[in-house]
């Protein structure tokens, strides 16, 4: 099958791209043809906190990829649509992860209609983690454009309700990030990042935005249940936004010189290294649809405590692969105490082990393939 996936890709960096990079390689293996049209200009520079939008990382082996479409260029719109009449595509997927980039992608699918692909949405979030004006008009614009949909949470499939009841739908959970590498050992991943060996680590992973809650970490953190043990917190990744709040916090909690901070967009040969040194991984999301951090720490092995928020809990069953709580410091705290002081950490382990099984990017092809007749 002759297939083009229309959205972010290398060279832009972070979890949409590395999805469809992902994506893309899985159903080549699976033997067929696949294409990727992606940005010239994704984010312009007004809009993006970060600080690039490129990654660091070479090109992934064996993927075509195409930058055709500028997200605020209507003509680059028209352009892209063209080349995917040109491939005459069975099957074009269409990634959504937020409004804005709903409209270029949205009106790309639209004109490329007359090509006969199917064309299949890949939701990973419908209603925005942090809100705007406009943001529904957009998405329903989007969710027009498409045949079908492949949400990645249970709570993105109750969502395709407030806009479209009648397209077909299915739930595929987001399957493991396993292209970070083979798994670091603790004490290698301790000697590369130069941490404290004496220690034990939660690790906050990922680019910092207020939905993600990392304030209700530090406030759990300060808890002194915890402050009696030997645990570090290790941050690792970009804020998004000004970072004073978080510095502020964690002077006024008595935590400076306990948290390890790593402020910077983590490269994808590091990735093994963070995940390496760390116990657990901390996800105290505020709001959620699901997460490409918890299948990272899949695919490495780690347990993981996350918040009930969204389809999180979904991804991660209470007592067996971690804990899900409350998205409250003192629920947060008090999993985290549980963890360390009861050492959970093998018993834990064996559950992600076995859950992981769930997560296979053939899964998400047979997904998509369910939805094109």
């Amino acid at each position: 099958m002759k297939i083009v996936i229309l959205g972010t890709a290398w060279p832009y960096r972070g979890g949409i791209a590395d999805f469809n990079n992902r994506l893309a390689q899985e159903f080549i293996s699976e033997g067929n043809e696949v294409k990727i049209i992606t940005f010239t200009l994704q984010y312009p520079s007004f809009l993006f906190p970060g600080k690039t939008q490129y990654s660091p990382d070479p090109q992934p082996e064996g993927l075509n990829i195409t930058r055709i479409l500028n997200s605020v260029n209507p003509l680059s719109w028209i352009k892209a649509a063209r080349s995917i009449r040109k491939e005459k595509p069975e099957l074009l997927i269409v990634p959504f992860w937020m409004p804005f980039m709903g409209v270029s992608t949205g009106a790309v699918s639209r004109l490329a209609k007359r090509c006969g692909a199917r064309r299949i949405a890949i939701l990973h979030n419908l209603i925005p983690h942090e809100h705007k004006p406009g943001d529904r008009i957009l998405s329903r614009y989007f969710i027009r454009s498409v045949d079908g949909y492949v949400a990645l949470s249970e709570s993105v499939l109750a969502d395709i309700d407030l806009f479209d009841s009648k397209k077909p739908r299915t739930f595929c959970p987001h399957p493991l990030y396993d292209h970070f590498g083979a798994i670091a050992s603790r004490d290698e991943s301790i000697k590369h990042l130069g941490l404290d060996p004496a220690y034990r680590y939660i690790l906050f992973f990922g680019l910092i935005r207020d939905y993600k809650g990392l304030d209700l970490l530090l406030k759990a953190y300060a808890d002194s249940r915890l402050r009696e043990m030997n645990v570090r917190l290790l941050v690792a990744g970009e804020f998004y936004g000004s970072s004073d709040k978080y510095f502020e916090l964690e002077k006024e909690l008595g935590l400076e010189g306990l948290i390890i901070w790593k402020n910077e967009f983590v490269p994808a040969d590091d990735v093994r290294f963070c995940f390496g040194a760390a116990d657990i991984i901390a996800q105290p999301y505020k709001t959620a649809t699901q997460s490409g951090v918890s299948q990272i720490a899949y695919h490495f092995g780690k347990p993981m405590l996350v918040t009930k928020v969204g389809g999180l809990a979904e991804i991660v069953p209470d007592g067996k692969a971690g804990y899900a709580v409350e998205p409250e410091p003192a629920r947060i705290a008090d999993g985290l105490v549980d963890f360390f002081k009861n050492e959970r950490l093998q018993q834990f382990t064996e559950g992600v082990m076995d859950e992981k099984k769930k997560y296979s990017w053939s899964k998400m092809t047979q997904a998509v393939r369910s939805l094109i007749g």
